[in-house]
């Protein structure tokens, strides 16, 4: 599977990667070159689509670890019916962030500054994280944030069926690939 973004997001997306471009200019936010960040950032988060868009309206959803916000961003623009949590403790980061929320007026992703073990809990119905710590670390930061029984969902590089899973937690793995990144997977976890 090769992840789809629907053509009604792509001026808004343009909108958020002309932002990123300039900011990284001073900030320093990205290594990512301009031309590799619509696959390897906003193409990966769309990988989430298929899982949130039978979630209900007004259903919270923390993303771990946003950095840029992705996929914050990308799932606050599929699912602007869903409260969107981006938590990270990189202050220019989520200055950059709360711009991006402001330009394209985004009211319902929240920037959380803060590291996840010391914000207040989000009683989410939802997690994400991309690229953020191993199952262990974020099932312990959903354990505090998350609802009990509620999904999260980590997109991964192609080894993450290889990192161990806590005791009391079981995996799934979906596969997909990005056009020229290669194969991905997403992990996700459930209490069991």
């Amino acid at each position: 599977m090769v992840p789809q973004l629907p053509d009604e997001l792509l001026p808004k997306i343009r909108v958020y990667l002309d932002l990123l471009d300039h900011w990284n200019k001073t900030h320093a936010l990205t290594s990512l070159a301009p031309m590799d960040r619509m696959e390897e950032l906003v193409l990966d988060a769309a990988a989430l689509f298929p899982f949130v868009r039978h979630l209900p309206a007004g259903t919270r959803l923390v993303d771990f670890g946003t950095g840029m916000g992705i996929p914050a961003v990308p799932l606050a623009l599929f699912r602007p019916d869903l409260d969107i949590r981006a938590m990270d403790k990189a202050k220019k980061k989520m200055a950059f962030l709360r711009q991006v929320v402001m330009e394209l007026a985004l009211p319902n992703l929240t920037v959380l500054e803060g590291r996840a073990e010391d914000l207040p809990p989000q009683e989410a119905g939802a997690g994400t994280a991309k690229a953020v710590g191993s199952p262990t670390l974020l099932i312990s930061w959903w354990m505090r944030h998350g609802l009990q029984g509620a999904p999260f969902w980590a997109l991964k590089g192609p080894s993450g069926e290889s990192e161990p899973i806590p005791e009391g937690w079981v995996s799934q793995i979906h596969s997909y690939s990005l056009p020229t990144r290669g194969a991905r997977q997403l992990l996700e976890l459930h209490e069991s």
